[in-house]
């Protein structure tokens, strides 16, 4: 079972903090300052053991109609691919944890996470402290150069977790902050969505071939090509990547292929795939691509690549190519926007043992109450100007904030949180073992996880049947050189219960 926890907006904050929040509303005449302070000491419980309970007593309700359908015409304005995929039945009405009701009134299991984002579910408790934010007038809008002091305190959470400092060792924290040693993460870009935090990884990987602008030095590698190295598909080929949907790393996984091509011949920069877990040719291509007008600018992998199959990188795989890479003055970016948040930890490049240069986070981090992803990175490459990578609205202090929380929970619950990783992973290997027919590869870790089929036909057919029983997964049936894969991603609050019903559907869809 989880820890529960009791906190209020002064708890997470700091006294000092609250008593100026306090301060100011009384002197806006908004509220007087026993009314503020009530709001801002009342404490919220993240996830009471009542609740939980609460919560599993829904399980045998799934596919079943709980509520009076919504019944309605209204399909907005989406463009034709949108409307293509639409499925109005399942939309959102509510929600409650694991749980989702749909416009037809059914209860929905949302086993993954909706679009993987949602790491504590529907209407988790914790996020009431938002609410209290709100009374309180805390604005979300601030200015890029004004980051409020939710935000600033977010940033020093998220390095003091990436290097595996607590949170009250103020001496080790000054340290790490002052630190230009390589590979130790300790400055953050606050920006909105991963596709931005990848390429704001990708744009301080070029400002060493290019000047962002004039005033700015020569760059380290200028002239050179710069050559971004991301995981290849099963052929060798580029589709297996995926880092967001930015023009630039599009074209690393062969989309635009004729402005990349044009682009390629004029030497402005180059994409080489590498393939999965194979050692000998990540060091062949670094030795190829690190001479005569070429340079690596960098290597961007997933750990669990989410986008081609749940195919899982391996800790020996990664640990030799980070050290060939530290070797030859190569960047290397870990995109933890899938895996951040869903393994004790919060990162799973620490479960690795990694160093990267650069982690993008988002996704997890703010639960699905905010867009609101981070790029880490070190103080060497710490080389734009204030306009090279922000966003308007990246320094959100009530982001911040739903970062704070889950960021708490999920600190107190880093036993729980492996505990069920284990449970999900090991019910998923007895299901190949029961249908080895069925079923080719388990894959990915933890509650990331793949289910890989024979033939198109098996996996859309099970799919098909899990939707009709109002359980979300996701199927991939139209990537090129992949394996036909079913992923699964329950929030990590999910209950021992929850994923154990999950695994028995997925066996009863198995057997049929």
């Amino acid at each position: 079972m989880f820890k529960d926890i009791n906190m209020s907006l002064e708890d997470l904050l700091g006294h000092g903090y609250a008593e100026s929040v306090a301060s100011a509303n009384e002197a806006l005449g908004v509220m007087s300052r026993m009314e503020a302070e009530a709001w801002l000491s009342g404490k919220v419980s993240f996830f009471s053991e009542a609740e939980q309970k609460a919560e599993d007593t829904l399980l045998p309700l799934v596919g079943h109609k709980i509520a009076k359908p919504f019944e309605n015409a209204n399909d907005g304005a989406p463009t034709d691919s949108f409307r293509k995929a639409e499925n109005k039945s399942a939309s959102p009405v509510t929600g409650r944890g694991p749980f989702r009701v749909g416009e037809d009134g059914k209860l929905y299991l949302t086993m993954k996470s909706e679009h993987y984002h949602a790491s504590l579910g529907h209407r988790f408790a914790g996020y009431k402290l938002i609410d209290h934010a709100r009374r309180l007038g805390i604005p979300n809008a601030t200015h890029n150069n004004t980051r409020g002091y939710i935000t600033r305190l977010c940033e020093r959470r998220i390095v003091q977790s990436a290097n595996g400092i607590g949170w009250d060792d103020d001496a080790a924290t000054e340290a790490l902050l002052a630190s230009r040693e390589p590979h130790k993460l300790n400055r953050v870009i606050n920006l909105e969505t991963g596709s931005l935090a990848v390429e704001a990884g990708v744009k301080m990987m070029l400002a060493r071939f290019y000047k962002l602008s004039p005033e700015l030095p020569e760059p380290k590698y200028s002239g050179k090509t710069p050559v971004f190295f991301v995981m290849a598909d099963n052929a060798g080929e580029k589709t297996g990547n995926y880092h967001g949907t930015t023009l630039l790393t599009q074209t690393f996984r062969g989309l635009w292929s004729p402005f990349y091509d044009l682009a390629e011949r004029a030497g402005l920069y180059k994409v080489v795939p590498v393939k999965i877990n194979d050692t000998e040719d990540f060091r062949e291509k670094l030795d190829t691509y690190n001479g005569g007008s070429c340079k690596v600018a960098g290597f961007l992998h997933e750990i669990v690549m989410m986008n081609y199959g749940g195919i899982r990188l391996t800790e020996e795989y990664l640990r030799e190519v980070y050290r060939l890479c530290h070797e030859s003055d190569t960047p290397v970016l870990v995109d933890e926007i899938q895996t951040c948040m869903w393994y004790p930890g919060m990162f799973l490049f620490r479960l690795y043992g990694l160093d990267p240069d650069f982690c993008a986070i988002g996704k997890g981090f703010p639960g699905g109450e905010y867009p609101a992803s981070r790029i880490l990175t070190t103080a060497e490459y710490d080389n734009l100007n204030q306009f090279g990578a922000l966003v308007t609205n990246g320094q959100e202090e009530l982001a911040s904030l739903s970062y704070l929380v889950t960021m708490t929970f999920a600190r107190e619950n880093e036993e729980e949180i492996g505990k069920n990783c284990e449970l999900f992973e090991k019910g998923l290997s007895d299901l190949k073992a029961k249908y080895p027919e069925k079923l080719v590869a388990v894959e990915g870790k933890g509650l990331l996880a793949a289910l890989h089929f024979g033939t198109l036909k098996e996996a859309a057919e099970f799919t098909d049947a899990l939707h009709k029983a109002c359980v979300d997964a996701s199927a991939q049936l139209y990537k090129v050189n992949c394996v036909p894969a079913v992923l699964f991603k329950p929030p990590v609050d999910s209950t021992e219960a929850t994923l154990g019903a999950l695994l028995s559907i997925l066996d009863r869809v198995l057997a049929k």
